[in-house]
């Protein structure tokens, strides 16, 4: 099989070369500052695991390689205002928003979007960085450079949030995961939960919603879409083209893991709809020491990303997965004490989705 080369080194690329192991697949995550010479690029299938990266020796060469799957894909989906005229062409439900381009239109923001406004940097923000959510009296702490580099969305009410994770491969046949439910804080997702059998009118609209951006795109590869349940149904928050955090409970909760996924997608091998026959839980490892009494639980699988470990920085996470939800729930209780009290609040949300 061809070797693969995935722009980004970072732990989505370590768990695509991860996954590739076990059917042969060379993968090669790498930096954007590598020399082209050392790499074996002209005999390699071209992937990412970013959306966005510096004009460099070695990113100037991907862009002329044929084999860069998605290459033109990136820049539009990793700007938030051409990711949302995009879904607006499609006519698939999102936050009514618009751009923001100079604080004279913050009455006008206000009048017709809410009370509560949320921006967005359009390019880089991510884990809860590069977005405010300001009321009216709070729009001057906004600094003048952000205008015109942001968009503005409607502060929604929503009674919870799902991912749906899916492939494309490259005759148009899609596959996807049960939806996921998810916890954010601070902007962050905390926890993960995914069941067998999901709500089936939910996944069907998401089914379509994701379908839709797949086949427009003519998209090969997973790609993650993140919404908000409101009581019409879904709102489609943003878009991942690639492989993401919320279906990281794949590699120990479905027969085929999102990485694997990719991988048969990008290189045209048989893609099936992967198995998921018990719920699972991830919990993101943020900001926080490794302790190995994790591992004396035996429901725990550790995912351990070898990175420095800073307050905010995602260092690993922590997969669990049962047929039996109380055992499940048993085994998310053993860990309370093993970890900082900060993620105490996501196994207590985690243990009430699973009674």
């Amino acid at each position: 099989m061809k070797p693969v080369c995935i722009l980004g080194n970072g732990q989505l690329g370590r768990m695509l070369r991860q996954a590739g192991a076990p059917l042969g697949i060379a993968v090669y995550p790498v930096g954007p500052d590598e020399v082209p010479e050392t790499l074996p690029i002209q005999q390699s299938v071209i992937t990412a695991e970013i959306e966005r990266w510096p004009e460099t020796a070695l990113t100037r060469e991907l862009a002329r390689h044929p084999a860069f799957v998605n290459r033109d894909i990136f820049p539009l989906l990793a700007d938030r205002l051409t990711q949302k005229q995009l879904l607006d062409r499609l006519k698939l439900a999102t936050a009514p928003w618009q751009l923001l381009e100079s604080a004279e239109q913050w009455p006008q923001v206000f009048a017709s979007l809410s009370e509560l406004a949320i921006v967005k940097r359009r390019t880089g923000g991510y884990d809860g960085r590069g977005q405010w959510r300001l009321h009216a009296n709070q729009t001057d702490t906004l600094s003048a450079d952000n205008y015109g580099e942001c968009i503005v969305e409607q502060g929604i009410h929503f009674s919870g949030e799902v991912s749906l994770v899916g492939a494309r491969n490259q005759q148009g046949e899609t596959v996807f995961y049960p939806l996921t439910h998810n916890l954010h804080q601070d902007g962050i997702l905390r926890t993960s939960v995914a069941f067998p059998d999901p709500d089936s009118a939910l996944q069907h609209q998401a089914e379509q919603m994701l379908s839709a951006i797949l086949n427009e795109l003519n998209y090969v590869g997973v790609m993650a879409m993140e919404c908000f349940v409101v009581p019409e149904g879904l709102l489609i928050n943003e878009l991942a083209p690639r492989v993401h955090n919320s279906g990281h409970w794949t590699q120990n909760g479905a027969s085929i893991s999102q990485f694997e996924l990719h991988l048969r997608a990008i290189l045209n091998l048989p893609m099936p709809k992967p198995v998921v026959s018990a719920p699972a839980v991830m919990i993101n490892v943020i900001g926080t020491d490794l302790n190995l009494q994790w591992l004396e639980q035996p429901l725990v699988h550790l995912h351990w990303y070898e990175k420095e470990v800073r307050p905010g920085r995602k260092v690993g996470h922590l997969n669990l997965s049962d047929t039996c939800q109380t055992r499940l729930c048993e085994a998310l209780s053993a860990l309370v004490p093993l970890l900082p009290p900060e993620y105490h609040s996501g196994i207590e949300w985690a243990t009430e989705k699973l009674r």
